[in-house]
């Protein structure tokens, strides 16, 4: 290994969740007179949690969202908690054939909840627990910021300058850029388009991987 650990993102690099959840968003959005489809909302609105989403979706529509909102989104949630997602292609034996004594961690957008019940249905709870990090729940700053990062690192005690980072988003890029580690974009999900290799790039990343075979080239 070049990095003395490695830190994930979670959805988009491990969970095949980012096209299911902007298509549902979608869906929505077009229902309610703001047509839109998948490929337009995780341009607009991928990587992005909390209140900081909430004022993104909010400042396209030019209109505050209509109150059942939430409700639709937690309805979905919890179906997709229940029944699971599929794991982005290679993720989970990448996963797997890692030393057992590298450090790792999550460092995620999503709840630790969320996280934590996908890993569970992924078969990959044990390998991350108890280093799973929300930027919502263990930081001020979430992502685009890079404190995450930081607190993910300082947690496995590793210098960020000697970590990893797998990000997929242009928002989460931006911040494990800003962190310091060796960031590689990786572009092996379902919902990156032709052209998101580029825009990572344009980011500052350091290296692009379409699939985990690459990772671990790059990596080694």
């Amino acid at each position: 290994m070049r990095f003395d650990a490695i830190l994930f993102d979670f959805d988009g690099v491990l969970l095949e969740s980012e096209y299911a959840g902007n298509l549902q968003l979608a869906d929505y959005l077009s229902g309610i007179g703001h047509p839109i489809t998948p490929e337009q909302s995780m341009a607009n609105f991928m990587g992005l949690s909390g209140s900081a989403f909430i004022d993104t979706v909010e400042g396209w529509m030019g209109r505050p969202l209509p109150a059942d909102f939430h409700a639709a989104r937690a309805i979905e949630n919890e179906r997709v908690l229940r029944d699971g997602i599929d794991a982005v292609i290679g993720a989970v034996d990448f996963v797997r054939a890692l030393p057992r004594d590298l450090p790792r961690a999550i460092a995620s957008s999503s709840s630790t909840h969320w996280i934590s019940t996908h890993l569970a249905h992924l078969g990959l709870l044990d390998a991350f627990a108890p280093h799973i990090f929300s930027g919502h729940e263990h930081v001020e700053r979430g992502k685009p910021a890079p404190d995450l990062y930081w607190h993910a690192a300082k947690a496995i005690g590793v210098d960020i300058a000697d970590c990893v980072i797998l990000e997929d988003s242009v928002v989460g890029a931006t911040g494990a850029v800003a962190s310091g580690a060796f960031v590689i974009g990786l572009c092996a999900g379902t919902h990156c388009p032709p052209d998101h290799a580029a825009r990572l790039c344009a980011l500052g990343v350091d290296a692009i991987a379409h699939d985990f075979d690459q990772v671990r080239a790059l990596i080694a």
